[in-house]
């Protein structure tokens, strides 16, 4: 048999400890080994030259960078990977490429396709129970799941409206965009799939400071998302490297 094509994995985070621990829950909850993987840390150089035909997918995961922020307040590294990422999705969108982008991942792709990204639709730090769509019901990463589950979520931003020619899978009030997909392949989700109690305690930590929560919260909402469970949404993160590692056997 064909040894299975690697994942990518793009990472945002600025600080080690909060990208070694979304890595490993990465690892942990799609069930892939390092080996299995490339990981690679953008938030200092961007995005290199990539030849996608030699990945089995890519995972994009969460940063503290806003995509609203006014253009001339942004930081060059971040007005960098902004511009790598349009490039990547020219390739991606276009050839359908397998795609999870989580929380930045998913404003990036949702600016992308031409929806606003604004404040209007934050989410504290914590859990949020979102709907299956009918859409959602048809989909192979959410097929059987009840009609509620519960996600783990955190986020100043989200789309304000669904992007043109996505199907919605996931929704709530509180942030109608929950998940969507473009073509077959490329996946968002304005949640956090890989997320735990474990590491949504070292992005507390680190973000305190960062406008998601007032810094004298951190206590009570370390204990708060410790007792949350998410087991459908770590479930659309295995399936979702289950189903593309198969295909590229």
């Amino acid at each position: 048999m064909t040894p299975s094509k690697p994942f990518l994995i793009l990472q945002l985070r600025p600080e080690d400890d909060t990208s070694d621990s979304e890595f490993e829950a990465i690892l942990k909850y799609g069930e892939l080994d390092p080996a299995d993987t490339r990981r690679l840390r953008i938030e200092n150089s961007g995005i290199p030259e990539l030849a996608l035909d030699d990945y089995a997918a890519i995972i994009v995961g969460g940063s503290p960078f806003d995509i609203s922020t006014p253009q001339h307040q942004k930081q060059p590294i971040q007005v960098r990977i902004e511009g790598d990422f349009e490039r990547l999705f020219d390739i991606v969108v276009e050839r359908d490429i397998p795609f999870l982008g989580a929380c930045s991942g998913c404003g990036l792709l949702g600016s992308y396709l031409g929806t606003p990204i604004s404040k209007r639709y934050g989410e504290p730090v914590g859990g949020a129970i979102v709907n299956v769509t009918e859409d959602g019901r048809k989909d192979d990463l959410l097929a059987d799941f009840p009609a509620q589950i519960a996600v783990l979520c955190g986020h100043k931003e989200a789309c304000d409206s669904l992007p043109p020619g996505a199907a919605l899978l996931l929704s709530n009030a509180a942030c109608p965009v929950q998940m969507f997909r473009v073509g077959r392949n490329v996946y968002a989700t304005q949640f956090h799939p890989e997320g735990d109690g474990a590491g949504f305690t070292v992005r507390i930590h680190a973000y305190k400071h960062h406008g998601y929560f007032p810094a004298g919260e951190a206590d009570s909402l370390i204990q708060a998302v410790n007792r949350e469970d998410t087991p459908y949404a770590r479930e659309i993160l295995r399936r979702f490297v289950a189903r593309y590692r198969d295909q590229s056997s």
